[in-house]
């Protein structure tokens, strides 16, 4: 038996009501279940042309037209006739179609309303405003709605999402809470205080929200900084706890030469300049990426140095290189570097973000995009540090890199990740086990901070002169 065409002319649809298609919630109307046409607009992200008083709505898609009629069962698809199940209603300025449309008509189109489902939920500290991003499986339309004093609630429309939630506690946001909500997702944010300004901006590949809210009062990190002198550093040892980083071949840990270096550097950078020091670790101890560079922005540091030895597969492999991040790897090899830094990614907890750990590890920092207008700046420090380090040490200078390091995302001030040397170089191996050779790439790091804080303060004073 051959089916007819829609454009052979009257399909006459007579199916019993059920659920709609891709979760869109239904309305009862005469005994008749109806979807919203707005939301299966929004589904499949095709147009929709109403009007108050109108009596006829269209969908338009690329290839095809659907025209509606109030009160009718008939509707038009590029023209030809073909009849619902009940008549197209329109209730409060709502214009509502039987489900069955859904079903049974969009497919026969080529369109189908999928599902839409969260892919993963991340947030992350700023001094001047906190950020929350929704990963998406397609694009989602959301809808900020009223909530207490100390409460915003943004619905995101259709999203299919389980229960969850993460506790912030940045002295600003103290939640974030997903909840379901009929067909929908209910983002609650519970505030410490006084609610601040929401600015929501739309990404794609992969299809993400980002919610930034900007705390009450709080002057932009970038017009604070343009003035003042550079006061605080964050100082990164690499690795810790179960995650040893590389391994020589004589046992020398990554984990544990980068946190005595580091430790050495804190404290000549204290004694010599006047500058207050932070560390990510203190201690033998794991740390998720994510979390470094957020207790950066909490300390409201100007500066972020993460420390790190290298590794490679060829064994004669020597020298220091200084990244800073960038969606686009300066080569293969900074690329493979990398890549080797973000897998300890892999040893978090679950639970700290399902998209985490994915071997896709860049797309899941790069979405951040406050570091991009620190890029210049992480640049020029990079460059300082690195001159001074090959000066001083008198070893190979292997430049300055670009590459999507997670360690580095979502740093709100200039940051860099210095690799000191090759632990899998057995020279370099027993250089660096050496506490004299230690004090001198402390040194060679302070030396080129030093040199950066200098252009710094004498770049403050100039903007301030400016000013008067």
């Amino acid at each position: 038996m051959r089916r007819p065409s829609l454009a052979a002319g009257f399909l006459v649809l007579l199916l019993c009501a059920g659920t709609a298609g891709a979760g869109l919630p239904t309305v009862s109307h005469e005994g008749r279940a109806y979807v919203e046409l707005g939301r299966v607009a929004e589904t499949l992200k095709t147009r929709l042309d109403t009007a108050p008083d109108s009596a006829q709505a269209r969908l338009r898609t690329g290839l095809h037209v659907v025209t509606f009629t109030r009160n009718w069962s008939r509707i038009l698809v590029d023209g030809a006739p073909v009849v619902l199940e009940a008549p197209v209603v329109v209730r409060k300025g709502v214009w509502l179609v039987p489900e069955t449309f859904v079903t049974q008509i969009l497919p026969r189109l080529g369109l189908e309303a999928t599902a839409l489902s969260l892919d993963e939920m991340r947030t992350r500290s700023y001094p001047s405003f906190t950020r929350i991003v929704l990963e998406t499986s397609a694009p989602v339309t959301y809808r900020v709605e009223p909530g207490g004093p100390r409460e915003m609630r943004v619905r995101l429309l259709g999203l299919t999402a389980d229960a969850q939630a993460e506790s912030i506690g940045d002295g600003f946001i103290e939640q974030a809470r997903l909840e379901r909500a009929g067909a929908d997702a209910l983002l609650r944010v519970s505030f410490e205080g006084t609610a601040g300004e929401l600015k929501v901006a739309s990404l794609t590949d992969p299809p993400r929200l980002v919610l930034d809210f900007g705390r009450p009062g709080e002057p932009a990190a970038r017009e604070r900084q343009a003035f003042a002198p550079l006061r605080t550093i964050v100082l990164d040892a690499g690795h810790g706890g179960h995650d040893s980083g590389a391994v020589g071949p004589g046992g020398l840990m990554e984990k544990d030469l980068v946190l005595d270096v580091t430790r050495r550097v804190a404290k000549l950078l204290e004694d010599k300049y006047d500058v207050k020091v932070r560390l990510s670790r203190d201690a033998d101890s794991f740390v998720a990426l994510r979390d470094r560079t957020s207790f950066a922005n909490r300390e409201r540091a100007d500066l972020f140095v993460s420390i790190h030895a290298n590794a490679h597969r060829v064994a004669a492999s020597e020298g220091v290189e200084v990244y800073f991040l960038s969606s686009e790897a300066t080569d293969s090899a900074a690329r493979q570097v990398a890549a080797t830094e973000n897998s300890a990614a892999q040893l978090e907890k679950p639970g700290n973000g399902k998209g985490t750990a994915r071997a896709d590890i860049v797309k899941s920092i790069l979405w951040d995009l406050a570091q991009s207008e620190y890029q210049s700046e992480s640049s020029r420090l990079a460059e300082t540090v690195l001159d001074t380090m090959t000066q001083s040490l008198k070893i190979p200078n292997r430049g300055v890199k670009q590459a999507g390091f997670y360690v580095l995302g979502g740093a709100a001030m200039p940051a860099i990740l210095v690799e000191i040397g090759f632990v899998t170089n057995p020279r370099e191996e027993k250089r660096l086990k050496d506490s004299r050779y230690r004090d001198e790439i402390a040194r060679a790091i302070v030396s080129g901070l030093g040199d950066y804080k200098r252009t710094w303060d004498a770049r403050a004073r100039a903007a301030a002169e400016r000013t008067r």
